[in-house]
């Protein structure tokens, strides 16, 4: 069980991410290492001590062990500080810094293509309600001549004389004893007499791959879908990368969105705010009549249940909202006028009535509140 906060001991927070506590440890590891604190005991145990604490975070699963229970229970193989016999396989390219050359170099299980990443663009609609889309992706692809090994044929590889085959050089520093990526061979064992006459003996080739995309209703401007293994081609037999597709939403010319609701404002005359009536609203489910009751003042929003963005996890559907706006005619007629003003007449005579004119009387108080 660890007796030391692990976390503490690396100076990273519990949040870190795998990154931060990799340069964290190089950072302790080379400050406090034998071969540079000679006949020091401290520095050789906050040397143990850190890597003991590496062995853990850097692994995903030991980790959350730890997290969950403050050690590595029993059979996880963790929490034990590694002897100073083999530190390859656990610190990779850790001390690269400090021996000045990778200590890991490429995996005998090979080499894990790159991720990449797609944008796509597409509408409001299809972003609430889902699309699907066939994109063409330009990639690294493991060649189809030589079946990714690089060489011409099976006859024209042989185990690299240097590492006996396996990818892997020992280097002694003091007492101190790692494995590096053999130099001949890059790692990868194998020597290749005549290339393949495809891929130049790359094992890859760039291709187009068409593939098809399936947009879930609910995403918006930075989702991103993640297609496993759909990245550039590994070598060596290691893995695909993964592909992702970056969203953006193009804006509406009548909505707009917030979360799973979408707003969207119509506009009314006075006629139709004064005595009120019904209006036709538009929402992505097609157009909907909209009673206004009268008295209606600009700026209000009528609520229309369901009609917004569904929930990307599949539970129903957001709310859309309906914002009035009052618009004022620019261009009277003669008669027109006249009736306005007719119509001011009469607003006189019940000008003072809070009633008629709330919005204004409210301002008006809060007039009297600042100025007096």
């Amino acid at each position: 069980m660890a007796t030391a906060d692990y976390y503490e001991t690396l100076g990273v927070s519990r949040g870190a991410t795998e990154d931060e506590i990799k340069k964290a440890y190089r950072k302790v590891a080379l400050k406090y290492h034998p071969d540079r604190n000679p006949g020091d005991p401290a520095a050789e145990q906050k040397f143990k001590d850190a890597s003991e604490a590496y062995a853990v975070l850097s692994d995903r699963v030991k980790r959350a062990q730890y997290d969950q229970f403050g050690h590595v229970p029993e059979g996880m193989g963790g929490g034990e500080a590694p002897g100073f016999g083999g530190f390859s396989d656990i610190f990779g390219d850790i001390f690269s810094d400090f021996f000045g050359a990778g200590t890991r170099g490429r995996s005998r299980q090979g080499e894990r293509g790159a991720d990449l990443q797609y944008n796509l663009e597409i509408t409001f609609e299809q972003a609430a309600f889902g699309y699907s889309t066939e994109i063409s992706i330009p990639r690294m692809e493991e060649c189809d001549r030589c079946g990714g090994t690089g060489a011409r044929s099976s006859k024209d590889i042989d185990a690299c004389p240097l590492c006996q085959g396996s990818g892997q050089q020992r280097i002694q520093q003091g007492f101190f004893s790692v494995s590096t990526t053999c130099n001949r061979c890059r790692g990868t064992g194998r020597i290749i007499r005549e290339p393949c006459a495809k891929c130049h003996g790359q094992a890859r080739v760039r291709a187009n791959r068409k593939l098809k995309v399936t947009i879930p209703p609910g995403v918006d401007t930075g989702s991103r879908l993640k297609l496993t293994g759909e990245g550039e081609a590994g070598r060596g037999g290691g893995r695909s990368g993964d592909l992702y597709i970056a969203l953006a939403v193009r804006p509406h010319p009548l909505f707009h969105r917030e979360d799973y609701d979408v707003y969207c404002e119509v506009p009314i005359s006075l006629v139709e705010a004064a005595l009120g009536g019904e209006i036709v609203a538009p929402t992505l489910d097609g157009k909907v009549e909209l009673k206004i009751p009268s008295g209606t003042q600009g700026g209000r929003h009528f609520r229309l249940r369901g009609k917004g963005i569904p929930h990307i996890r599949g539970n129903g559907r957001g709310d859309q909202y309906v914002e009035i706006t009052v618009e004022t005619p620019s261009n009277l007629s003669k008669r027109q006028k006249e009736l306005l003003r007719e119509f001011e007449k009469e607003e006189e005579k019940i000008r003072g009535e809070d009633t008629n004119y709330p919005v204004t009387h409210k301002f008006l108080d809060k007039l009297k509140e600042l100025f007096g």
